[in-house]
């Protein structure tokens, strides 16, 4: 009896000892693989495999589009999230088409340029933002929307303002910015010199001289189109020498106080819109950018351009709206051979404008 008693003992001493091995291996399991855990990194990222990380885009515009990219942002990111679970904010710099130009050419980081002409994008090709054959890239040479240069006088058109010879009349004040820095005032520009053309058969000299009495008539030149709308607004000025969506903008907003006047003969003005190789590639934004400027060409974005007094590219939205754009002769930058050639003749320092001020 005792030896069978012993062992018992023993078998228990031997149970109890195996369990103890069993519980100190599982803590030791148990810490080998909480170190395993521990070491090992989990990715984290601004978004998920389900909702990617949110994206913002910078469009450097000139000084007339704030109205409307504040609506094509507002849609084109509400389609982009619905597409693809991204939300995107997109900012815009608003500015005189050539001073924007200038900013993006030394340094500023833009997705997108939206400017007043093809010059201040070219611009941009000599300091390798973006590529030589941009205006190929897109439908219109890169132009979603057409606009031409137009009159604003006050309600009853107290001056009597019907075309270009009349700007020159003495006693009549005009409101416009300055070739030098706004894109939409190198049109103003071109818009005269065609009409003088038209007007004296070609003759450089009276045609000069009509220019010349027109800016003579204006006591001060904004930087941007905006300001001098601005300042028309404030009470200066018999007329306004505007982009036709500026004034029809404010001749709709306020009504009653101004009417647009349509001269004999205009601009067909093509503002660009581009996305820019060089930042789209460093920022990661290259989908969302070309994505943001076709948008633009859709049926929505063509709405929208003529909502906002744009002539749209397309026949079928412009049909719609036939009755808000006047008919008028529209000479396009080709009749001045191109931008290159116009800008070296009549707006490079020492050209026909500087000549025109005297400076």
């Amino acid at each position: 009896m005792v030896l069978a008693h012993n062992r018992f003992v023993i078998s228990l001493a031997a149970v109890a000892y195996a369990a103890a091995w069993i519980v100190l291996a599982a803590v030791l399991l148990g810490a080998i693989a909480g170190c395993e855990r521990a070491s090992t990194p989990v990715p984290t990222t601004a978004g998920s495999q389900s909702q990617p990380a949110a994206i913002e885009l910078l469009n450097v515009s000139y000084d007339p589009t704030v109205e409307l990219y504040a609506d094509v942002n507002k849609a084109f990111a509400a389609q982009w999230l619905a597409k693809t679970g991204q939300t995107v904010k997109i900012n815009v710099s608003h500015g005189g088409s050539g001073k924007q130009a200038r900013a993006l050419a030394t340094g500023l980081q833009a997705d997108v340029a939206s400017l007043a002409l093809g010059y201040d994008i070219d611009e941009l090709v000599k300091v390798d933002v973006i590529g030589k054959e941009w205006q190929a890239k897109l439908p219109h040479n890169s132009s979603p929307y057409v606009s031409t240069i137009v009159f604003l006088v006050r309600k009853g058109n107290p001056r009597g303002i019907k075309d270009w010879s009349d700007l020159a009349r003495q006693n009549t004040e005009i409101v416009m910015p300055d070739p030098r820095t706004s894109g939409g005032a190198r049109w103003n520009y071109l818009a005269a010199y065609a009409f003088g053309q038209k007007k004296f058969a070609g003759d450089e000299a009276k045609t000069l001289e009509l220019i010349k009495k027109i800016y003579a008539n204006a006591k001060s030149l904004d930087s941007g189109a905006r300001g001098s709308t601005a300042r028309f607004q404030r009470g200066e000025g018999d007329v306004l020498v505007s982009w036709e969506n500026e004034a029809l903008l404010l001749a709709t907003k306020k009504s009653g106080e101004y009417q647009v006047v349509v001269p004999s003969i205009s601009v067909r003005a093509e503002p660009p819109v581009t996305v820019l190789d060089k930042w789209v590639k460093e920022r990661g934004t290259a989908a969302v950018a070309e994505a943001y400027v076709n948008f633009l060409y859709t049926p929505e974005g063509q709405e929208l351009i003529a909502k906002h007094f744009y002539r749209p590219q397309d026949a079928g939205v412009l049909a719609r709206y036939h009755t808000q754009f006047q008919k008028l002769q529209l000479v396009g930058i080709e009749a001045f051979g191109g931008w290159q050639k116009a800008h070296a003749e009549h707006f490079a320092s020492g050209g026909k404008f500087d000549g025109i001020v005297g400076k």
